[in-house]
């Protein structure tokens, strides 16, 4: 039922000294998805701006009298959960503040802070912090579950560095879950919920059983998550956690939320040895009682923010719709390893 589909397609040219010679460029299929992605091994070897050393830390990090998230400023400028949520207005989980997004999204939408300081650089989070984060915001979507059933699409991201999305460096998680489904939730829902009826099994099981025996891009594990570069990368150097067998928020113990934030923090440790900054992360849950959908860590790094550095979406992406990366996913896992095993320095 799963395909890990690849071919091979080559550019010919005449280069400046009157050789020809061929360019490979590898096309894969997600086997989830069905989209493609475009990798253009030609250009791996070409010079990142931005990226010959970690980026020195943006300009204004020193900057926290404005800083809504920061713990002085915390009271007065952000917006408290309405009582039936929480009847302080806010919730902790020991360093996790979580509290409603001013700026909302969806029908739910939370703040979960995992750190005082108002700039954590990439890789250097405690790891305890990042489970207390993930931890409140579990026990928030679990509320908005009780409170509010059919909000039943749920998601945590989490957006590091203005050249990922963030709009403020304080560190922190958001959290979603709304009646209507976004574009993501609407197709894993059909395609794990049809994988599930046709053969019993789930989806991401069955993948992350055919990755870790062709083992080229399975990375390793924290507790009872395991990770793989993802076959077809639809963002650069993509990683994915898969929790098997666990379909739901409500399934998944405290120690996987520990060992979920492990492997993040692994994952950032690997982007940091890559002097790349910025990264996005996504996890998202379909609260229906199917159990079809097994939860999914996904993390891409982003281009770095520094000055004159090149958006790592380009019109190929834009216009027509396929990722284009420069490194094969084998590749990454080989380079990725040793940040599960060992936890190399940083």
């Amino acid at each position: 039922m799963l395909s890990f589909e690849k071919q091979t397609i080559r550019a010919r040219m005449v280069l400046p000294d009157g050789r020809t010679a061929e360019k490979p460029i590898e096309v894969r299929q997600n086997p989830i998805t069905g989209r493609t992605c475009r990798i253009a091994f030609s250009r791996a070897e070409e010079p990142e701006p931005g990226a010959a050393a970690l980026p020195d830390p943006p300009p204004f990090t020193e900057e926290t009298a404005d800083c809504p998230f920061c713990p002085a400023s915390l009271p007065a400028h952000t917006p408290r959960l309405t009582p039936e949520l929480a009847p302080t207005g806010i919730m902790r989980r020991g360093q996790s503040v979580l509290f409603p997004n001013l700026f909302p999204y969806g029908g739910y939408s939370a703040v979960s802070l995992f750190d005082d300081r108002h700039f954590v650089e990439i890789g250097t989070a405690a790891p305890d912090a990042y489970a207390d984060s993930f931890l409140n915001c579990r026990d928030y979507l679990m509320r908005i579950l009780e409170h509010d059933p059919a909000a039943r699409y749920m998601a945590i991201t989490q957006n590091h560095l203005p050249s990922a999305g963030g709009s403020l460096l304080h560190p922190h998680l958001q959290l979603q879950a709304d009646v209507v489904a976004s574009n993501h939730h609407r197709f894993l829902e059909k395609r794990a919920g049809g994988y599930f009826g046709q053969t019993g099994r789930r989806i991401f099981s069955d993948y992350i059983g055919h990755e870790r025996q062709e083992g080229g891009r399975f990375i390793g594990r924290t507790g009872s998550w395991e990770w793989v570069a993802a076959f077809a990368p639809e963002g650069f150097f993509e990683i994915w956690g898969i929790l098997p067998e666990v379909a739901s928020i409500r399934q998944a113990a405290d120690a996987d939320w520990r060992s979920l934030a492990r492997g993040v923090m692994s994952a950032q440790r690997f982007y940091r040895s890559l002097n790349r900054n910025g990264y996005n992360l996504g996890l998202l849950s379909i609260e229906d009682g199917s159990n079809a959908l097994e939860l999914r860590a996904v993390m891409v790094v982003r281009s770095n923010y520094a000055p004159w550095v090149r958006s790592d979406h380009t019109g190929f992406e834009v216009m027509l719709g396929d990722m284009a990366t420069f490194t094969a996913p084998e590749e990454t896992a080989k380079m990725a390893r040793p940040f599960w095993n060992g936890e190399p320095s940083i």
